[in-house]
């Protein structure tokens, strides 16, 4: 397959730069992939259209303050953390490159330095700081590393987060989670809806760009993922009932998909993951998915893609956009069933 089959024309005023006031007024375009045809709603309707006995899989990583800027005496710099790799050190994004060469040694203010100790295959710069505690660093000068194309600020931090994120760890958010609040959980729960949570720390797998022209030949950076056995159980146990399992964003897709055996069964795990799923991928666990509307050519759309049908979800994507829905990270959201 051919980078181009994933791209489609997204004029800029399409992309959300702002959270709604309300988290599930946003719209909500529910798929049936079987029938090929959509239907609009708002997103707290949501419970109407499960099936009482489903279980909702939400993914609880919280987005840390990972974004560092400061002056480097000739210009600014930057340095986003992805992912720890030992005490104190993690492999980061930087710019501009040329300032983070391999044994550079950087101050960055009166309570942190730095130095560069290589740069990974995937063009990161493994970083080891000085400091005597790095995440109270981050908590008291770090930045919520928003995506680059959302220009405008935010005021409250809090809304690039879901209501339940628990475990710190993530530098982008699960964002399909954003749309839900407690009172479309305490619908969900009197229609007898369940849900479960487990962890995926997002990093640049989710988000990395796809720079091969052919998709097979893309590379996903792994992930830190954590599943616990009593949702394993609980989940398998669902499945054997002949309940839905529908995945909370991709992130959880990830999770579930990589923990489950040939045999259809969800082992409990802790690890990383590097699944890349794009279409033709043999589903194993996961019945239904909630979701946002995706970047072009993003391994997210590929994911969709494969667990839809291309062509639909492209079409889908351009009613989207005749109804004037939100796109990205602060948009509305699609549930394929």
């Amino acid at each position: 397959m051919k980078l181009s089959d994933f791209d489609y024309e997204l004029p800029r005023e399409f992309i959300a730069q702002s959270p709604l006031k309300e988290r599930d007024q946003s719209k909500l375009m529910v798929v049936d992939r079987h029938e090929r045809a959509w239907s609009h709603h708002q997103f707290f309707e949501l419970p109407e259209h499960l099936e009482p006995g489903s279980v909702l899989v939400f993914n609880e990583s919280k987005v840390i303050p990972a974004r560092i800027s400061f002056d480097l005496g000739n210009g600014k710099a930057e340095i986003l953390l992805i992912k720890p790799v030992g005490q104190n050190t993690w492999e980061c994004m930087v710019r501009p490159g040329s300032k983070f060469e391999p044994d550079a040694e950087i101050q960055v203010d009166e309570k942190l330095a730095c130095k560069v100790l290589n740069i990974t295959s995937h063009g990161l710069r493994t970083i080891e700081f000085s400091t005597e505690d790095l995440n109270a660093y981050l908590k008291d000068r770090g930045q919520t590393p928003l995506p680059p194309y959302i220009k405008e600020k935010i005021d409250d931090a809090d809304r690039y987060q879901t209501i339940y994120a628990k475990h710190e760890g993530s530098v982008a958010a699960p964002t399909a989670g954003f749309h839900f609040t407690e009172e479309v959980f305490e619908n969900l729960r009197s229609r007898g809806i369940e849900t479960r949570f487990l962890t995926l720390h997002v990093g640049l797998g989710t988000f990395q760009p796809v720079k091969t022209e052919e998709v097979e030949e893309h590379k996903m950076h792994s992930e830190y993922f954590e599943l616990d056995e009593k949702t394993a159980r609980s989940l398998n146990q669902a499945k054997e009932e002949g309940r839905k399992i529908i995945a909370v964003g991709t992130t959880s897709v990830r999770v579930l998909e990589s923990c489950t055996g040939e045999n259809g069964e969800l082992e409990a795990k802790t690890g990383e993951t590097d699944i890349f799923i794009y279409p033709g991928y043999h589903w194993k666990f996961v019945d239904e998915l909630i979701t946002n509307f995706h970047v072009p050519k993003s391994t997210l759309l590929m994911l969709v893609s494969a667990f839809a049908d291309r062509e639909l979800i492209l079409d889908a994507y351009e009613e989207a956009k005749q109804q004037n829905y939100r796109f990205f990270s602060f948009g509305d959201a699609m549930y394929i069933r």
